[in-house]
């Protein structure tokens, strides 16, 4: 898979990477690069930048003088951030706990992702979510559901990191009507809090993402691939949200039944 990065919409790009699990099957990964109101940029997420990719983030950004922050957004990616920090040093870097305590000699800004503070630090431009009733960062490292859900109200755009999986579908498949799927992260019944209420709370956390997602057009999901609104017809990202929790609602079930 070679590195590309795609236009979604007037200020928003989409850096699409190479990860390969066992060094063999490429799954991809994703970085996004964002204009703020004030001019300045935002980098949503560490890759490491070369080639063509490069040169075109650091023509927008005045050779990379513009970008004022990263913004590491899901607690276990972390292969790219020294290389993002080498890049672009000057640019504050942001991350979860888990951030800081892997890479504890880097010059982290006090406020974490999943911080309140952070969040209201670019409440300008964007809208911050986290899933309740899961772990953040799970105490098994396998598991990779969680991320700090961004949009970028402007272009009505969402950047999310596993929790919300997009993926195009083969040719048999859209013989069928079958053409893409939005589907939740499948180490869900693994990072669902072990305690009476969990089911819940997630229910009704991805019920209010769904609602609050009404208005966003696109999708940057790691791993799998981008869903730009002018390019795909199909549901609204809101109501393929929805479908997506009816789709694991027997999980949901077997973990309420255990746990309460």
């Amino acid at each position: 898979m070679s590195d590309k990065i795609l236009s979604i919409a007037d200020g928003f790009w989409n850096i699409r990477g190479s990860y390969k699990v066992g060094g063999i099957l490429d799954v991809g990964t994703q970085a996004s690069l964002v204009r703020r109101q004030s001019g300045k940029y935002v980098l949503i997420d560490a890759y490491t930048l070369s080639g063509e990719v490069k040169a075109k983030v650091d023509e927008i950004t005045g050779g990379g003088k513009e970008i004022e922050a990263v913004l590491n957004t899901h607690p276990f990616h972390t292969m790219h951030v020294r290389a993002i920090h080498a890049a672009y040093p000057d640019a504050k870097l942001y991350g979860s706990a888990r951030h800081l305590a892997r890479f504890s000699d880097l010059p982290w800004e006090k406020e974490r992702m999943e911080d309140e503070a952070l969040h209201a630090l670019f409440a300008d431009d964007f809208d911050f979510s986290i899933p309740r009733g899961v772990d953040f960062i799970s105490a098994d490292e396998k598991v990779h559901f969680s991320t700090v859900l961004m949009v970028h109200r402007a272009t009505k755009t969402a950047h999310v990191d596993d929790t919300l999986m997009y993926m195009r579908l083969p040719g048999v498949a859209a013989l069928f009507g079958k053409k893409d799927m939005l589907s939740f992260h499948p180490t869900l019944s693994k990072a669902l809090e072990r305690r009476a209420g969990a089911v819940a709370d997630f229910r009704k956390w991805a019920e209010e993402l769904a609602e609050s997602y009404k208005n966003v057009e696109n999708l940057c999901a790691a791993h799998t691939a981008a869903l730009i609104g002018r390019n795909y017809e199909g549901s609204p990202i809101s109501e393929r949200i929805l479908k997506a929790l009816d789709k694991v609602s027997g999980t949901l079930r077997s973990h309420e039944a255990k746990y309460g």
